[in-house]
């Protein structure tokens, strides 16, 4: 375990600042600090809340993370962020923050992609990654399926929401019912008192012409309001529990029952599943369901590591370091659409396998960076001996 790589991840995609470290495959911190509360009164989230919400947690949280690890900064091969996709101004902030980590510490920097970092976490639970990956990335922001030959250079996006994401239908109807933000969570926990056969909400982009692996929730979530409405204007009281079971069910109905295809068409025999809304209890149980009844095996993360988190950004951070996948240069940008097909972003001159053995080709990938900054930077020197002194 003590020559897997160490590395530090920073995650500031939307209103969670999360810090992890991570050594091979092994979680030794998750340290989160989550603006939630401020954005609540909105109703949803709020960039410039998130992105000083970020500012002030960043410092903090990181030194919580490496307390909590047990290890020293200086002992890190590498410090990991989230470059994208996500809020510009909150990546903006995770991604300052990491440069000026690994510049102090003259360590490796690596960008790497949000969505591809919720698929790697899942190493940190089961072990390493079959090879393809099937992935049902499901969220408030997204809602994908992915095949992942390799998660640190190949993912290939089969489908995704061509309209409102899973999690973000889940926030709107729970709008609708008066129950808060954020959605996800609340109506789960209603969900569970009500009858998911009670009303026959839509499944979206179920039909024999329809594409196979996109989805859609916007007509599910108008189909909701228009009910809801109807039930108020005759004055009658709204069943909120059995409204917040059907509605459940359609969405994990449409999820697994597509997940589940895209498997059996690339006959891959792995599922995983992350993302926030991988935390719904009854998307969980059915696609335990549905994955046994077809000889596919499931794989999901404890509730904790689905949600957005600074370990698994560390995750594949680790993965990128043990692969020999080149480092980020110091200008990497903050990308607020980063596509998923590229699960990080290397540096310009930066070399891929092959080029060197073990940490030393991370390291190496920096090498005219730390010595140009040696020779022509004292002032930059000194603040790094005095940072970690």
């Amino acid at each position: 375990m003590a020559d897997e790589p160490l590395v530090l991840g920073i995650e500031t995609s939307c209103d969670e600042t999360g810090v992890g470290v991570v050594r091979g495959h092994t979680l030794l911190a998750d340290a989160i600090a989550s603006s939630v509360d401020a954005h609540a009164r909105f109703g949803g989230v709020v960039p410039e809340v998130a992105s000083r919400a970020h500012l002030e947690a960043m410092v903090p949280t990181v030194e919580r993370a490496l307390k909590e690890a047990g290890v020293s900064a200086r002992d890190l091969d590498g410090v990991a962020v989230t470059a994208g996709p996500g809020l510009a101004g909150a990546l903006l902030v995770g991604v300052s923050a990491a440069k000026a980590y690994a510049y102090a510490l003259g360590k490796p920097l690596y960008g790497v992609n949000h969505l591809a970092s919720h698929i790697c976490v899942d190493q940190l639970e089961h072990g390493a990654l079959p090879e393809p990956t099937m992935a049902l990335l499901v969220s408030g922001g997204h809602s994908s399926l992915l095949l992942a030959p390799d998660i640190t250079s190949d993912v290939r996006p089969l489908g995704s929401t061509i309209d409102d994401a899973a999690g973000e239908a889940f926030d709107k109807v729970a709008r609708i019912l008066h129950l808060g933000f954020p959605g996800g969570p609340v109506i789960d926990r209603y969900a569970r008192e009500g009858d998911p056969r009670a009303i026959a909400f839509p499944r979206g982009l179920t039909g024999p012409r329809d594409a196979p692996y996109d989805f859609s929730f916007s007509g599910l979530k108008t189909a909701v309001a228009r009910w809801i409405e109807a039930k108020r204007n005759a004055g009658e009281d709204v069943p909120v529990a059995d409204v917040a079971a059907s509605f459940q069910e359609a969405v994990t109905d449409v999820l697994t029952r597509k997940a589940i295809r895209a498997c059996k068409d690339e006959g891959v025999d792995h599922l995983m599943i992350g993302g926030g809304v991988a935390a719904n209890t009854r998307l969980r149980a059915m696609a335990e369901e549905r994955c046994a009844d077809a000889g596919i095996t499931l794989r999901v993360p404890r509730p904790k590591l689905c949600t957005d988190n600074g370990a698994m950004v560390a995750a594949l951070g680790a993965e990128m370091v043990a692969r020999n996948r080149a480092a980020s240069d110091w200008d990497l940008p903050a990308d607020s659409s980063l596509p998923v097909t590229e699960p990080h972003v290397p540096g310009r001159d930066g070399q891929e396998d092959g080029e060197a053995d073990g940490h030393d080709h991370a390291h190496g990938a920096h090498g005219h960076a730390h010595g140009h900054r040696h020779d022509h930077d004292h002032v930059h020197e000194l603040s790094r001996k005095n940072l970690y002194a």
